[in-house]
């Protein structure tokens, strides 16, 4: 089985890859489209030069790539993307051919995050507008797409985790519940900048807490993403 799991920035999204990287059967790919969207957009993000160094920047190439062989040989493949990679000139049939699952998370949460590493972000860096249009194109195909609030695996992973694997058809393993701390190998080059938190970390953290305060100047990005994830909300297991 192929797992696409979309997700915007600071979402939950490295924790999961480790939770199914623990499992023993699942191969995993981090954020393989980051270098090509990077090299179609221009955008200076950090440790852009390496991440460009390491990657292909040809999407065609990383749809071969994703689609090809399953690394080691593996019966499953686990593949974290980030829904803002996908922009015109990315290819979307490929998606035609794996289990699409979204991983939501409220935007004052992920503003109130990303702003932390990467001042002002805009509406368009932190994925709820594509999320939900990907979300549209896959059920336009008749496909199921499963929707998982990152809310819910923090504030009990078991019984999340074992919902999620329900909906995929995939036999729920009590070793994605911990992972050993320090990283992964299969770690973007950009992990050593983003992912500090889940390398101190050896599972999921503890249920959130109230919602952190939004800047003033990034309500408007707020109250422009909210009714995406209340659209991709109304859909969650």
């Amino acid at each position: 089985m192929r797992i696409a799991m979309w997700s915007g920035p600071r979402n939950l999204s490295t924790a999961m890859m480790y939770a199914f990287a623990a499992r023993g059967d699942c191969a995993v790919v981090d954020e393989p489209f980051y270098a090509a969207y990077l090299a179609m957009t221009g955008l200076t993000h950090p440790m852009r030069e390496e991440i460009l160094a390491v990657q292909p920047q040809d999407p065609e190439v990383v749809v071969e790539e994703i689609c090809g062989s399953i690394p080691g040989e593996m019966p499953h493949f686990y593949q974290k993307h980030m829904t803002q990679h996908m922009i015109e000139g990315v290819p979307r049939d490929w998606m035609r051919g794996v289990r699409n699952v979204f991983l939501i998370r409220h935007p004052a949460r992920v503003i109130a995050s990303y702003a932390a590493k990467r001042e002002n972000p805009v509406l368009d860096d932190i994925g709820f507008r594509q999320q939900a249009e990907l979300f549209d194109l896959v059920r336009g195909w008749g496909q199921r797409p499963v929707v998982i609030d990152s809310h819910d695996i923090r504030a009990d992973p078991r019984a999340a985790l074992e919902r999620l694997c329900d909906a995929i058809g995939l036999e729920f393993s009590a070793r994605m519940l911990t992972w050993p701390k320090g990283g992964h190998s299969d770690d973007g080059v950009w992990a050593r900048h983003w992912y500090g938190a889940v390398w101190s970390s050896t599972g999921f953290a503890d249920p959130e807490g109230p919602l952190p305060e939004v800047p003033e100047r990034l309500q408007a990005v707020l109250e422009a993403a909210m009714p995406f994830y209340e659209r991709m909300r109304a859909e969650k297991l």
